[in-house]
């Protein structure tokens, strides 16, 4: 799943402040380590090595990986149709591991043509909101090490924090758009697909206020349905795709708005999202994992597997966009 420890850690710094750093320290340090682990393996010739990527200008940034290139236990039918349709696809398992590693399974996000789940291909992808989670921690890691008094420490981790910054800047902005998008190492190209990840450099407040302002406008112009925000501008059947809305992206993106004073677009998600919440509890009396938010078929809102009822980030979000 994707690196959240470090932001619930900053839930206990904010109850029990910022000596709680120094308990956590040593499950952080693991966490950092589990991700960059083979980078010191990297080479012009081996620029990719598990989690860890040696982009062209010689940064290092992260994708998603898998150890193991064979089909899911807990998907396996689906994993061999999929590789029997599947054409030139050798790493085709491995990809669909690592997209479930993302969190995001699944989505045109990861489809090397932006439509179909056998060119799946995770792990060419630097995702943008992985490296941001990352750019957290590193500078969790970092605040903990001072905390401690070890500065020397301390400046090591801002020193990595500040390099990543930078590349996320420089890989995964995409001028010609005004977003934020996802970075193939392979192709050495932004990809093409569009995707509610491009505030994440506004949650972890990476942006300066001029790419902020064009994010949250393109978000507003192009994401912003009447139930909440599409997840992607891809249509397709899968379930981290428009027309679906999930919870977690609702309340990066809401977060992101009030952050950068983009109060109309904050209000509007959570006026949208809420409602689209509400509507669906009166009709059935339940939560979901996921929400149709472009229509009122919440039926429709399946994907790998049926649209599951009560979700703890759906409460969570709803109550926190409703009462904060």
């Amino acid at each position: 799943q994707p690196p959240f420890y470090a932001y619930m850690i900053d839930l206990l710094v904010e109850e029990k402040g910022d000596g709680i750093l120094k308990k956590y320290l040593p499950a952080l340090l693991k966490e950092y380590t589990y991700w960059m682990d083979g980078s010191d393996e990297l080479s012009d010739g081996r620029p990719a090595v598990k989690h860890t990527v040696l982009m062209p200008g010689g940064e290092i940034m992260n994708r998603y990986w898998d150890e193991e290139n064979t089909p899911r236990p807990e998907g396996y039918a689906i994993d061999v149709r999929i590789q029997k349709a599947a054409k030139n696809n050798p790493e085709l398992f491995r990809n669909i591991r690592a997209a479930c590693e993302s969190g995001w399974d699944f989505s045109s996000r990861w489809f090397a043509d932006g439509t179909n789940i056998e060119t799946i291909c995770t792990t060419e992808i630097v995702p943008v909101d992985l490296n941001c989670l990352l750019w957290h921690l590193e500078t969790t890691i970092a605040n903990a090490f001072a905390v401690n008094g070890e500065h020397q420490k301390q400046e090591a981790f801002e020193h990595k924090a500040l390099h990543r910054k930078n590349a996320i800047e420089k890989y995964c902005w995409c001028a010609t758009d005004n977003i934020y998008k996802d970075y193939n190492h392979t192709l050495k190209q932004p990809t093409n697909s569009i995707h509610l990840a491009m505030a994440y450099p506004l949650f972890a407040g990476i942006a300066d206020n001029t790419k902020a302002r064009n994010v949250l406008q393109f978000i507003e112009n192009n994401m912003l349905a009447s139930g909440g925000l599409i997840t992607t501008t891809t249509v397709t059947r899968q379930q981290w795709d428009s027309p679906k809305g999930w919870a977690p992206l609702q309340w990066i993106v809401y977060a992101s708005a009030v952050d950068y004073g983009n109060n109309s677009l904050a209000n509007a998600i959570r006026e949208n999202w809420c409602g689209t919440v509400e509507k669906e509890f009166a009709a059935s009396g339940k939560l979901l994992e996921k929400y149709n938010v472009a229509t009122d078929n919440n039926k429709e809102a399946g994907g790998e597997y049926a649209n599951q009822d009560g979700f703890g980030w759906t409460n969570g979000v709803y109550l926190a966009m409703k009462y904060r």
